[in-house]
């Protein structure tokens, strides 16, 4: 039997306990996180006019097995590399090549497999384009720059709907490899590509590549159609065997496609508030499952949002 003190002191303790978790919930309530918009939030409230159609003269369709990938070129930064995709696709000379690579982390990329073989798929559009790795600032449009630091580029934004990073002192601009950027694939001579082989960032982004490559645009719709891609077993990630490669279809610009074939999709402006948001959106995440917001965000980390419309 316990003793009248002997209880009261058990009873403060519990007391002291209970106020002492109490204190603990309370203190951990406060850091949490208030909720914020999340980025499928500001999509659903953005306004009409701050989404965009794609350019059919800029757009590509790369119909797959599996089914379609669009395309959307940026002539503004490589104007050379996209007219000449653009004969190379209208003399229909992607029909019928392949997937030939897929480096896992890496990129997946597409084109002849007999291309350094004796009998390569004949062209008439250029062999070779000057390369175009970086553009005037001019020449690419409006730039919207993000507050946040960037370790490959002194300042980096976005540029008419596309990631772009650029060098004042140099009056240079281009667009950073980030995860669905295309770029042509080349030797190592600067001006040895052409467009004739192209290929997509599926892993991190390999911002080592900036500068060293010309990029044409970015996949803006399919992309898990490639990263399902089967990797590669010969030396990076290409395929040593027929059986491996995924066939393409066909390529075509959405201009010559009838409308009522064409894909139905808008791309949000990056110059509008609501894209704004959506960068915020990434960057300070609110809760309650977060609960450090990263108060950055990476270049290549800030989506462009994509919808289907009239469906």
């Amino acid at each position: 039997m316990q003793t009248r003190s002997t209880t009261l002191r058990a009873a403060a303790l519990c007391a002291a306990l209970l106020a002492s978790a109490g204190a603990h919930a309370a203190a951990k309530a406060e850091k949490e996180l208030a909720p914020k918009p999340s980025v499928a939030d500001v999509v659903k409230a953005s306004k009409p006019a701050e989404w965009r159609p794609l350019d059919p003269d800029n757009t590509l369709y790369m119909d797959l097995p599996t089914g379609r990938v669009v395309i959307e070129l940026a002539p503004a930064f490589a104007p050379n590399t996209a007219a000449n995709i653009r004969a190379l696709v209208r003399e229909r000379y992607y029909d019928g090549l392949a997937i030939i690579r897929a480096q896992d982390g890496f990129v997946v990329q597409w084109g002849d497999p007999e291309a350094d073989n004796e009998k390569p798929k004949p062209f008439k559009a250029a062999t070779t384009v000057k390369a175009e790795f970086t553009a005037p600032l001019k020449s690419a449009g409006a730039f919207m720059r993000l507050k946040d630091g960037d370790v490959y580029a002194p300042q980096v934004g976005h540029v008419g709907g596309f990631p772009a990073a650029r060098d004042p002192a140099k009056g240079e601009t281009w667009i950073p490899h980030c995860y669905a950027t295309v770029g042509v694939a080349r030797d190592n001579g600067a001006d040895t590509g052409n467009g004739s082989q192209l290929y997509t960032v599926i892993g991190h982004a390999p911002r080592h590549l900036d500068r060293n490559i010309t990029v044409v645009g970015r996949v803006v719709w399919g992309m898990p159609l490639l990263t399902v891609a089967p990797r590669g077993t010969a030396a990076a990630g290409f395929y040593d065997k027929p059986e491996q490669r995924t066939p393409i279809a066909s390529v075509r610009l959405a201009a010559d496609v009838p409308q009522d074939q064409r894909s139905k999709l808008e791309v949000m402006r990056t110059d509008s508030a609501s894209y704004q948001a959506v960068i915020e959106a990434q960057r300070n995440r609110g809760g309650p499952w977060t609960k450090v917001a990263a108060g950055h965000i990476d270049v290549c980390n800030a989506p462009i949002p994509v919808r289907e419309v009239g469906l």
